[in-house]
Formats: structure tokens, sequence, C-alpha cells
């Protein structure tokens, strides 16, 4: 295998990357002379020209492009291979981002009993948002909305989407209400980030809803899902994620008319996960009913 001189081909990467020798020092922690030094020797053993002169700083030539586009894409893959090799060694630690409204309803309460079966295998949770992507050089699982489906990923239904009106028994009390004559037109609607879910959610049932759609709008799922288990209205809810909530009565699912059916909650991972990994991805599926 015929390969050029390594120091000399970081210290062009950096360069080229940089498009300046003293900043590629100073991320390598040399001198910019001994960059230039490393740069010329790589041009001579290529025979190539890499690097031209361009006002106060350096350019690419033709070749130096050619070569910049071959050698970066390379060494990312070095380096990421490598970030997941020192991660996995002896690996004792796996590193989980979660969306809040699956974390605070089924990943925290249960973290515990994981624990005590693999008491070898300490979990980091971190805050993941809903539109975040899987990035396995911070993340061992990502558990959010929507699967993932990039080469080398596995993506796992945890949970359907499927939205489904609820309110809690003291809401429907406080309007006299029954579960079977509930007026949904009527009720005090609570949005989560817009009026479109309930827009949608009338469009289907082939109601007429409210002309404007009034009631507060919460921009954090978990906001919406306290104030409804406080009474203060109706909300589009995720049964399968609400599960809990409804088979203790704290919330009434008042219709069967649903949105969202297509759409779901996942665990995403690398399809190559390490075994504690996988341990960990069995255990909270069927820990959420989910299978294993």
């Amino acid at each position: 295998m015929l390969l050029p001189p390594l120091n000399a081909l970081r210290a062009f990467e950096a360069t080229a990357r940089l498009m300046s020798l003293s900043k590629a020092g100073d991320e390598l922690h040399v001198t910019h002379a001994a960059i230039s030094h490393q740069v010329k020797h790589l041009e001579t053993w290529l025979g190539r020209k890499l690097l031209q002169k361009s006002g106060r700083g350096v350019a690419l030539t033709a070749a130096g492009s050619e070569y910049y586009r071959a050698v970066s894409g390379s060494l990312a893959a070095i380096a990421h291979a490598t970030g997941n090799m020192r991660r996995d060694h002896d690996m004792r630690t796996i590193t989980v981002g979660c969306i809040p409204s699956i974390a605070s309803r089924w990943l925290v309460p249960a973290l515990p009993a994981f624990q005590e079966s693999d008491s070898d295998l300490d979990v980091r949770i971190v805050y993941a948002r809903a539109e975040e992507r899987f990035d396995d050089e911070s993340l061992d699982v990502l558990i959010t909305m929507g699967e993932d489906l990039s080469g080398g990923r596995e993506s796992r239904l945890l949970f359907s989407r499927r939205n489904q009106p609820v309110a809690s028994r003291h809401y429907l009390a406080k309007r006299n209400w029954t579960i079977d004559d509930v007026s949904l037109a009527g009720a005090d609607l609570l949005h989560d980030e817009s009026v479109d879910g309930w827009k949608e959610w009338f469009r289907k049932a082939g109601q007429k809803g409210p002309e404007p759609l009034r009631g507060p709008i919460f921009q954090d799922f978990n906001m919406l899902a306290t104030a409804v288990i406080a009474g203060h209205g109706v909300a589009l809810c995720p049964v399968e994620v609400f599960r809990r909530e409804i088979e203790r009565g704290d919330l009434l699912v008042l219709s069967d008319i649903a949105t969202a059916e297509n759409q779901g909650y996942y665990v995403i991972s690398n399809s190559w996960a390490k075994k504690p990994v996988r341990r960990f991805i069995d255990w909270f599926m069927t820990e959420c009913g989910s299978g294993a």
C-alpha cells in the first residue's frame, strides 16, 4: 500500500481546510514554518504543486483541490471510525438522546430497573429536540419522533403517534359533560405548537370547528400534557404515549377519530451497535410494551 508521509498529509489537509498556514499550525500545535515545510515535503513526494500564494494567505491549485477532496473524506472516515472504536472499547457508559415527552413518561421512571438488572453499565441521558437526527459520534441511541432511513441505521417503532382527543374527568365535570355528550366544537381546545392539529382533526371528523380556533398554544408538549391533565381543556395526544394516564383514568379518550396514525416514535441506533446498546434497546422496547 503506497501511502504519503502522514504528518505531511495532516498538515496539507488542515491548511487546505483553513486556507491558512498559521491557523493550521495553531490547530496542530506547531509553527506555521513547520506546516509550510510539511506541505512542501508532500508536494515533492507527489511531484505536484498543491498550494499557491493568494494575497496574505494560500489557495489550492487545481491538483490541490482534487487531492484535498479525496484526502479530507478519507481522514474524516478515519476520525469517525477511531471515535467509535474508542467509545466502544470496554464500554461502560452509553449515551441516550431522548425527547422530553418520552423521557418524562417512560424512560426516566423506568431507568432504576435497568440499572438494577445491568449494574455494570451506566446510562447517560441527554436532551434531544424533536427535529434532531441520530449522530453516532455523540449518541449511542436516539429516541425521537420519526425513523432514520439512512444507511447503517436501525429504527425500531416504540409508539404510534396516533393522536386522539383527550381530557380529564375534572374538566368534563366542570362543564357538566359526560363522555358521550362532549361537544368538541364548544370545548376549550389546547394546541401543540400550532392550531393545525385541531384543524386536521375537525376536517377528518367531518365537523365544523370553531372559527377562529382559539385556545392556548404550547411550544413544549410536556406543558400541554400538564395543562390537559390539570383540566384546562381538551388536547390531541398520542394515546400510546399516554397509555398509563389513560389506564389510571387521569385522561379520558373522547373520540375514536384520530390523526397522525402513520407517524411514530422510534428508537434509533447503528445497525452494528454493540451488545450493551442492544441490551438497553431491548429492555426499553419491552418496558414500553413494544416487544424485544
